[in-house]
């Protein structure tokens, strides 16, 4: 089989496993370009993208430009000679730089596009209660998530899976579908479609801070649904007063139930042996969280850490 020559485009871990898989092929991957490194927390120590770690590890030529249009980046790119381009989990490109491998440029996204284009597609699959996601390969071009469709693989959404396992198991299934769509190209036994016209396909817009807030005013399945999409990362939360302080209260999971009451939405029951906010339709009770300030635990351990509960209201 012939074997190309790639130079991969990524970040994080969702991103190395990729590039993982791929030097792991006959293909040979020629260069890596990533992230600058970046200074972070109270002793500022230097953090480098796993994407980094590994191809350093490996003897892979690293590039990490400030910016992509930099005409000595491009220049270096460009003696290397590569016949495509892979990107996983890394930024918008310029048309410079996508349109330089003969073969093109082909990103891996976890969704099955069109549906969950944008930046958050695992989070978003899991808060609307999908039974499937997948992942895509497809040619970029201008649009953001908009090019050719060269392969496609569906993944069934556990029960009760939140976002970091299902974000585990497409890494994995996407690795392996990089590689495939590789192969693929290098034997020319894929045809490129264009992405299906849909109306209104279902967004992945990036996640802010603000949208991480709870809402207790939805169906308990909804919320419990919005908890697991946003769990471990970047984790649901709402707000507690406890005496005169407010203190965010972060919810990784939980139980819910569906059950005529007459008390309003957001209303908090505590006490030593359990804790459950009402919501439109039912009760929802965490099970893992971590307030501000402490480290995060079981819902057992959480109780026990107060000795008085009269104080501890929603805010």
């Amino acid at each position: 089989m012939k074997s190309l020559k790639v130079v991969f485009l990524g970040t994080p871990e969702f991103a190395k496993t990729s590039l993982e898989a791929i030097h792991q092929s006959h293909h040979e991957v020629v260069g890596v370009v990533t992230v600058a490194d970046k200074a972070s927390g109270r002793g500022q120590k230097v953090n480098q993208s796993p994407v980094k770690i590994f191809a350093v590890e490996n003897n892979i030529p690293v590039f990490q430009p400030e910016k992509l249009r930099n005409p000595e980046f491009l220049d270096e790119l460009r003696k290397l000679d590569a016949d495509v381009f892979v990107v996983v989990a890394f930024r918008m490109m310029p048309k410079v730089l996508f349109e330089m491998p003969k073969m093109g440029t082909f990103n891996l996204h976890a969704s099955l596009l069109p549906d969950y284009r944008g930046a958050a597609p695992i989070n978003y699959a899991v808060i609307n209660g999908e039974e499937k996601t997948g992942a895509t390969t497809f040619f970029i071009n201008e649009r953001i998530d908009e090019g050719n469709i060269l392969l496609q693989e569906e993944l069934v959404i556990l029960p009760d899976e939140n976002a970091g396992s299902l974000h585990d198991r497409l890494m994995e299934m996407g690795a392996k579908l990089v590689v495939k769509t590789l192969d693929g190209l290098a034997e020319n036994a894929i045809t490129e479609r264009p992405q299906p016209h849909v109306e209104h396909p279902k967004n992945a817009y990036k996640i802010f801070k603000e949208d991480t807030k709870i809402d207790w005013s939805k169906k308990s399945k909804e919320v419990h649904q919005f908890i697991l999409g946003m769990s471990p990362y970047p984790a649901a939360f709402t707000t507690l007063k406890i005496g005169e302080e407010e203190k965010v209260l972060k919810i990784f999971g939980g139980i819910f139930d569906v059950e005529n009451h007459d008390k309003p939405a957001g209303t908090l029951d505590i006490s030593k042996t359990g804790f459950k906010i009402y919501t439109a339709d039912g009760t929802y009770s965490p099970l893992e969280l971590q307030l501000e300030g402490k480290k995060r635990m079981n819902i057992k351990d959480f109780l026990n850490g107060f000795r008085s509960f009269e104080q501890i209201k929603m805010a």
